[in-house]
């Protein structure tokens, strides 16, 4: 049984972990929430500005309070931004800003010591990692990418296509981010998108109705099916932008170059041309360093867990690692039904009903 006498702590403050927090209030277990910044809005205020929701408001919530403002349309970065500040404040006594999480040890009789870079150090009775993944970029090596001399970005690190005006563009990737990129780039910029596999599609409307409607109706985006979809890529959701935008030119679709030269790109088939950046939209990778040492990681630092409960640590849990329960963990409206499943397994864990 689990030290009943510590609360649970949460790592993180952004979505999943204010969805922890309503999950653990409704449970009535003691918690708090460990946010690195000084608001609880996780990483969308440094996602690019151009960037909306492949959602509607109406499948964009998290529990207990609806996206306000017109159900059917998109919400854009900032519109998720000040929606996440509204749903903090019920949380203000329990989100402790400015504390980064350094480590997190197992305690000998059960329990954990969760300290921060501060060097101060809380006793939990159980942990919920939920601090995302915006942290730990992926960037994947690329054949003569040390000899290229232009600029070489991650699609956390880009912004808005202003600084791109005029210049030769490849966007590596083939998810909607890199596609949504693409296209913002090419309104400046002559843009590739360049990516190993074919570009796969799905229609943001299926007779007259958001593709996010029929999901929830079937119950597919709920289903219990993630470790099946893990490492599977995802379709670029479309109402048809995006392929007229192919069929314009510009930006074009190609297969993921050869190599890179000092002021260039190689093509397969060994076509040269120069260029003049690289927006790398190739995903994340789980920002768990600090559990380094209690078993919980494998050898490439992701977490060993099923449903979000760790298989080998016991009462510690996830919150929005992709694939964690389903199609939909990673989202914003996702992450309630993943944190109310995994608060229900760790409360029995500490040995309440």
């Amino acid at each position: 049984m689990l030290n009943t006498r510590h609360p649970v702590i949460v790592i993180g403050a952004g979505q999943s972990g204010l969805a922890a927090a309503h999950a653990l209030r409704g449970a009535r277990l003691p918690f708090f929430v460990m946010e690195a910044s000084d608001e609880a809005v996780g990483s969308w205020p440094r996602y690019y500005d151009s960037l909306a929701l492949f959602s509607p408001a109406w499948f964009s919530a998290l529990p207990g309070a609806r996206f306000p403002g017109d159900g059917g349309r998109y919400p854009r970065r900032d519109e998720v931004v000040a929606y996440l500040r509204a749903y903090a404040e019920r949380f203000n006594g329990e989100v402790r800003y400015g504390r980064r999480v350094e480590s997190v040890k197992t305690a000998p009789g059960g329990g954990f010591t969760v300290r921060t870079e501060d060097g101060s150090e809380d006793e939990a009775s159980a942990v919920i990692a939920a601090n995302g993944y915006f942290g730990n970029p992926y960037r994947p090596e690329l054949p003569g990418a040390t000899e290229f001399a232009g600029t070489v970005l991650h699609s956390s690190e880009y912004r808005t296509p202003d600084a791109f005006e005029g210049q030769r563009v490849v966007v590596v990737g083939g998810g909607n981010s890199a596609m949504q990129i693409a296209a913002d780039l090419a309104g400046v910029a002559r843009v590739s998108l360049a990516s190993r596999a074919p570009l796969r599609w799905q229609a943001q409307r299926i007779a007259g109705k958001d593709l996010h409607w029929w999901l929830t109706r079937t119950g597919i985006d709920s289903a219990p099916i993630g470790r099946w979809l893990g490492g599977k890529s995802m379709p670029i959701i479309d109402d048809g932008r995006y392929r007229a935008a192919l069929e314009s030119g510009n930006p074009d679709h190609r297969k993921l170059f050869s190599r890179l030269h000092e002021d260039g790109v190689e093509w397969p088939g060994g076509e040269r041309e120069h260029l003049d950046a690289i927006v790398l939209a190739t995903g994340y990778r789980p920002d768990m360093g600090y559990l380094a040492g209690t078993g919980a990681l494998d050898a490439e630092g992701l977490p060993l867990q099923r449903a979000g409960i760790s298989t080998t640590v016991r009462g510690l849990g996830y919150v929005g690692l992709e694939y964690q329960r389903n199609n939909a963990s990673a989202s914003v409206r996702g992450v309630g039904r993943d944190a109310a499943y995994v608060v229900g397994k760790l409360r029995r864990q500490r040995g309440r009903p």
